[in-house]
């Protein structure tokens, strides 16, 4: 009987598990596919859209302004967008970074783009973990981001510092 149970609970895992990967890859989050759409407001209220972004490699940075080590990677960030902005990479040109706020609150949102010099594109519903663009992307911690192509292709996933400088140093085309 306890056998039985056992077996029965590793099937549940694995068939989880694999329900997991196969709905992860049909959102379209897999790499080599297309990143979905995100339409969200600035902190201005005007609505950008990632498509808008198209022709530039873009990272698409989930973050709050109250979670410690996405304020942590803020300057490293920062670092990457000035020295890859004007990048010729092999199917794009320039480097932007899309940040997704999960936080609820604006003004705290706003004093923390201003605070870290966050000078890219910001975007957020302020719905904190009720985010529709953190649903669609199958948030469950932060930070987490999604690297894209010029053409909207998702070519890396969940990369940090040096991993991240790397992977964009790859995608700089070679003279």
């Amino acid at each position: 009987m306890k056998q039985g149970f056992i077996i029965i609970t590793l099937l549940c895992l694995a068939t989880s598990k694999l329900l997991a990967q196969v709905s992860h890859s049909n959102t379209g989050l897999a790499v080599g596919n297309e990143a979905p759409e995100i339409k969200l407001p600035n902190p201005e209220g005007d609505t950008i859209a990632l498509s808008s972004l198209r022709g530039k490699i873009v990272l698409i940075d989930f973050w709050a302004s109250w979670c410690a080590p996405c304020l942590k990677e803020q300057p490293g960030l920062r670092s990457l967008y000035k020295k890859h902005a004007q990048s010729v990479f092999v199917n794009a040109y320039g480097f932007e970074i899309y940040s997704v706020s999960l936080d609820s609150k604006k003004a705290e949102w706003a004093n923390a783009i201003k605070k870290f010099k966050m000078n890219w594109a910001q975007v957020s519903d302020l719905k904190f973990w009720n985010s529709g663009a953190a649903n669609l992307y199958n948030v469950d911690e932060i930070p987490f981001n999604l690297l894209i192509d010029g053409n909207g292709i998702i070519v890396a996933r969940d990369l940090h510092g040096k991993d991240l400088n790397k992977e964009l140093l790859q995608l700089v085309k070679k003279n």
